[in-house]
């Protein structure tokens, strides 16, 4: 039966099959296997090489279900996404529009904007780390010379002010990407709904609320999906910079499946960690997405 329905084949039809034969290949090997070998490592037990040697079931996820520290990270995943995508939205947005205003080195600025986000992220997660640094780094550096902060703290080696840390290092990296996306949405709203919304007198808000966002709502919303991905799986900040210390007081799940993997040599666990991410941002992804074809359509 295969070979009747390849004999029905047009010759453009078998050598766009054969050209997509590599391209496939390549994704089964580079996505797909993995994808899958992960599922199975989930649902088995395994040695410090990683080798299956028989299946619990559900065992690892009831493991990870009693650990409350596992809670802690899960919860602060949550915040550390909410918290720098809603900053991130808000002050690109508002760059955007800094940005888009007539001003004399406008280009400049725009080009020095996109600096934070075309450096690589271990490159700027290193670079922070160093700033960071309460006996050399340039912060506190500053802060003691200036005066404006006598006797800074140790940014890295207390819980809270670690978090606050790190999570400035996302946003300042991830920022130029709202702030470009942002302002293409801008440029491409036509000048004349400014001028009506103008002359039925509505002012600098009005027209904001009434013109800006309606239009920008599309791009606002596929931009945060993109950055809560993003976010949510930002192993390179968090790792470099704190290592999830102190105390493990800035981990989140993709630092934790690390350390679980790799430090703790638990791959079981740590592929049970890998799937509940995946099911986690899937099912995010997929609500986000019918909400925002319901609201367009």
């Amino acid at each position: 039966m295969i070979a009747r329905a390849a004999s029905r084949l047009t010759a453009e039809e078998r050598l766009a099959y054969l050209l997509l034969g590599p391209a496939l290949l390549l994704m089964a090997a580079l996505i797909f296997y993995p994808v899958g070998a992960t599922i199975v490592t989930a649902f088995g037990a395994t040695d410090k090489l990683g080798r299956i040697s028989g299946f619990v079931g559900w065992g690892n996820f009831r493991a990870l279900g009693a650990d409350p520290a596992f809670w802690q990270i899960f919860r602060r995943t949550f915040l550390w996404t909410a918290l720098g995508v809603t900053v991130k939205t808000t002050a690109g947005l508002g760059l955007a529009l800094l940005l888009n205003l007539p001003f004399r080195g406008r280009k400049v600025a725009r080009m020095l904007t996109v600096i934070p986000w075309a450096i690589p992220y271990p490159i700027s997660a290193i670079v922070w780390q160093w700033t960071y640094n309460s006996q050399f780094g340039l912060l506190n550096q500053f802060l003691t010379t200036t005066g404006l902060w006598p006797h800074p703290p140790a940014w890295l080696a207390e819980p809270r002010s670690a978090f606050a840390a790190t999570m400035a290092v996302d946003i300042w990296i991830g920022l130029p990407f709202f702030a470009l996306v942002f302002l293409a949405g801008l440029q491409a709203i036509s000048p004349e709904y400014y001028e009506a919304a103008a002359i039925d007198g509505a002012g600098a808000g009005a027209r904001f609320a009434a013109v800006t966002l309606p239009f920008l709502r599309p791009v606002i919303v596929m931009g945060s999906l993109l950055s809560v991905i993003w976010t949510f799986n930002d192993f390179s900040v968090p790792y470099i910079v704190t290592k999830g210390g102190p105390m493990n007081t800035t981990d989140i799940l993709v630092t934790h499946m690390y350390k679980t993997a790799f430090q703790f040599l638990d791959f079981g666990p740590a592929s049970a960690i890998a799937v509940i991410t995946f099911v986690t941002l899937l099912a995010f992804s997929v609500v986000y997405a019918r909400l925002y074809f319901r609201e367009v359509v």
